[in-house]
Order: C-alpha cells, then structure tokens, then sequence
C-alpha cells in the first residue's frame, strides 16, 4: 500500500462504491489563447497530447456522445457504480455562464454521472459561475447534491516562472481563487508542474509548502516534457541545456522529497504524465505511470516519512 493518500481514496471518501473518471471536451477556448489574455499558450502546451482519442476528435461539445464513447473505453477496467465528467480540455470555465451551465447540466444528466471534475485556470471563474457553483454543489445546495471537484492550475507557486511560462497570472490570483470556492463549499484540487526552467530543489520543496497552506483536497503532479507544437519545443530544439529534464530516479526523489514535506492528508490524484509516443520529444522514459508510483514507494518505505505537516501561509506570491 501507498504511504500516502491517494485519489481512490478520496473518491471512497466521497462515494459508496468505485467511481470512475470520464473525459470529456467541452470545445471551450482559453483566455491566453483567444488574445483576451494572451495568444501563444502556455509554453508546455498542446491539448492534444493529453486527451483520449474520444475526445481529442470531437471539438462539437457533445458531452452526451463523448461520455457514451468514455463509458465504453473505460469498460474494460472493470465495473463501477457511477462516473465523474472529466471537463478536462483547455479552459473549462471560460465562456458565457448560461453555455457553461449548460454543458455541466448535460453530462449530469448522463445516466451514472454523479458529479463533474472541472479542469481551469485561477483567473477564469467568473462570481455569477461560482455563485452557481455553490448552491448547485457547495454550501447552500440541496442534500443529495452531485459532487463537484475543481481542479485549479496553478503549475508554480513562483511569480518568475509564471511569467516565464506565458500564464498570465500570479499565485496570488490561485491562493485569492481557491480560498473563495473553499468558502462556497466547493472541493477543490491544484496542479503543478515539477521541472519548470529555471527551477531548483528548494523551488519544489517550497511549492509543497505553499500548496499545503491552502484548503485544497487533491493534488496532481507531473515531470515536464516537451511536446510537439510548443513554444518549450521550439528552446529545447534551439538549446537543448536550457531544458533540463529529470531521469526517472531523479524524478522520484523529487517526488519522494515533495511528499515527505507536504501536508500529511493531501490526496495525490498522479505524478506522472503520459504524451502520445507521436507527440513527445523528452523525455521518454518507457515506463508505466503505475512503474513510477511504484518507484516512489520503495523511496518512501526505505526512509520512512515524518509525522509533522508542513505548515506556511504566504501573505503574497513572492518568490523565495
């Protein structure tokens, strides 16, 4: 067993019985795309290397047939008793409130779905959407509600890199976003990138800080890769020493490291993220992401992980 909290137990904590996630595209944009924030993206970013095939092909928004395609992909894992949509495509709360609506009522509306995973940035939750957010799912919602976890991007807490990477927002803007749907009741997750350019040790020992400081429940790491069609590719190709990239082992040390200084109750939902063969440049490692969990348990029963959480609760966004 793990020797830390996991997404499958989350989900127990949340469900009477398994629970799976479907993945769904929303055709929906993203503000750092669009020109309203920005137009090249994030430098990592291609939103075709992490989609199943499903919904990679269908930019339409049809949840409904999406979740009828996802439900007969995941069947080979084994029976369930309900699905979680996945809204996990670009910006998954950007656009107008009654069409997000909308779409969220769809795949609620799926036979089994019991409640929505939505992927977004901090800077994309506009107040009349989290207004419904809380009475259609948080603190002023009806009992027997759906669930709804909002898994929040923040990929560095540090202010340096987000302007290196292109995000266009601070991690203040995710520290003020996650402590408001925390207050609606909301279940939120962050994400974060490990590996970043111009990142260190002590960097990602502080993201783990940071990150236990704020109310969220699940947390989803991974290594940075570059992926075809990024701005990343393109200084990779250019200097390929400018983009340091981890080895498995330095990977899991990083990971063991993280873990062993963030808070004790944090559900980790991965740590590792897998690109089409077709799609990824570096780097390619040739292991399964349960190989590398595995990997990381060795490392923690080996050492052993200290009882007492880490505890930081940053004014502002500074970098350390």
């Amino acid at each position: 067993m793990p020797m830390y909290r996991t997404m499958n137990d989350y989900l127990a904590g949340v469900f009477s019985g398994r629970v799976i996630k479907i993945a769904v595209n929303a055709g929906l944009g993203c503000p750092n795309r669009d020109g309203s924030i920005g137009r090249n993206g994030c430098i990592y970013c291609n939103n075709l290397s992490f989609n199943p095939y499903y919904a990679s092909s269908d930019t339409t928004g049809c949840i409904t047939e999406q979740l009828e395609k996802g439900v007969k992909f995941n069947s080979r894992k084994g029976d369930c008793s309900g699905y979680l949509a996945y809204f996990q495509s670009y910006t998954n709360t950007y656009g107008p409130t009654d069409r997000l609506i909308g779409l969220y009522e769809e795949a609620l509306r799926f036979p089994g779905v019991k409640g929505l995973v939505i992927a977004t940035r901090p800077d994309c939750i506009k107040p009349d959407l989290a207004d419904w957010f809380e009475h259609r799912f948080g603190r002023k919602a009806s009992h027997g509600h759906p669930h709804l976890l909002i898994e929040i991007g923040i990929e560095s807490t540090n202010d340096r890199t987000l302007e290196l990477i292109n995000r266009h927002h601070t991690f203040q803007c995710a520290v003020d976003c996650i402590d408001n749907l925390n207050e609606r009741g909301i279940d939120t997750g962050a994400h974060i990138i490990l590996g970043l350019p111009g990142e260190t040790e002590q960097d990602y020992l502080n993201h783990a800080v940071r990150i236990s400081s704020l109310p969220v429940k699940t947390l989803k790491l991974h290594q940075l890769q570059v992926v075809r069609g990024t701005a990343l590719a393109r200084m990779y190709e250019q200097d390929p020493a400018s983009v340091p990239l981890f080895t498995p082992q330095e990977y899991a040390q990083v990971v063991e490291r993280f873990i062993k200084t963030a808070r004790k109750d944090l559900y980790y939902d991965r740590f590792v993220s897998e690109t089409p063969k077709n799609m990824l440049i570096a780097p390619s490692w040739g292991i399964k992401p349960q190989t590398f969990n595995k990997i990381v348990d060795q490392l923690l029963r080996a050492t052993g992980i200290p009882s007492v959480p880490a505890t930081y609760r940053p004014s502002s966004a500074n970098d350390s």
